[in-house]
């Protein structure tokens, strides 16, 4: 199915490159993606939204991909969550929002601490306020690896891929890792993202306790001011959401619907696609009143 790029426009007129599908009529959906990812990641659920009738757009976060990196270091998540507002506007209607870790806790201070009503639904894959250190550690820790020296083809980078994802299909070197790379003039081959992103991401983990502390009291009083219908999608073998993070969102919550996917990491939309589409366009059907279209 094809796939129209185009330019939107983030806080502060950052550019944000977005790929959408789908009859332009279709009820809005968003899509989001995690710390380290680009759009392409949704490409199957783009599809999948597509055939069901809704028009979906999967954006590339400020600093990923082929959108804008803020030239200011402005990596906070209040700035991935304006940019989400800002571009909630530029949609034919507030849009249903799916947001994957990085894009989720934008979801929800977008939406339960800076704007309620920019957004239909909020749907959370793998992705609290409680977070586990261990899985939060193996997430960053990839995305250190390398930063600074880069890979000397794409052959490399696709064996560390593999190496942290052992139980996924093998990446080609060239091909769809393209879209994940940047090669530099000397030659070597570098992650997508602003180095000043991940920088930012560790101050803020190596900080101290208080101030981790104090990011998860912000998620959590912006979870509990939820006023929109809430999906949270979890992975049944995610080391970064775990049961018992589960539990205190639904005590924040509580009529959010949750969906435990078998056979998953925290990176459900790659572990299970068939299993995560069919679980969101359930939610969307069920809460925005629509049906598939054949």
């Amino acid at each position: 199915m094809d796939h129209e790029d185009n330019i939107l426009t983030g806080h502060n007129g950052l550019k944000i490159t977005a790929s959408s599908t789908g009859p332009k009529t279709g009820f809005p959906v968003m899509l989001a993606h995690g710390g380290g990812q680009t759009r392409h990641a949704w490409k199957k659920v783009l599809d999948e939204l597509a055939n069901a009738g809704y028009r979906a757009t999967a954006i590339d976060m400020r600093g990923h991909g082929d959108s804008e990196w803020a030239s200011d270091g402005a990596y906070d998540m209040r700035d991935f969550a304006r940019d989400l507002i800002a571009i909630s506007k530029q949609l034919s209607n507030p849009p249903a929002l799916v947001g994957a870790s990085l894009g989720g806790i934008a979801g929800m201070i977008a939406t339960g601490e800076l704007a309620p009503k920019s957004f239909r639904s909020l749907t959370l894959v793998d992705i609290a306020p409680k977070m586990e250190a261990v899985g939060v550690s193996r997430v960053v820790g990839f995305m250190q690896a390398h930063m600074t020296d880069g890979f000397s083809s794409p052959e490399e980078a696709a064996k560390i891929i593999s190496e942290y994802m052992p139980k996924r299909e093998k990446r080609s070197g060239r091909g769809k890792l393209d879209r994940y790379l940047r090669k530099r003039e000397d030659g070597r081959y570098y992650w997508h993202w602003d180095p000043n992103f991940i920088h930012h991401v560790t101050r803020a983990r190596d900080n101290t306790t208080a101030v981790n502390d104090e990011g998860f009291d912000r998620l959590s009083a912006a979870a509990a001011k939820l006023t929109l219908p809430v999906h949270l999608i979890r992975g049944g073998s995610s080391d970064m959401v775990s049961e018992e993070a589960v539990a205190h969102f639904k005590t924040l919550v509580p009529g959010a619907l949750l969906t435990n996917i078998a056979d998953a990491g925290h990176m459900v939309v790659g572990d299970r696609n068939d299993a995560f589409c069919s679980a969101i366009i359930s939610f969307l059907n069920a809460t925005h009143n629509r049906g598939a279209v054949a």
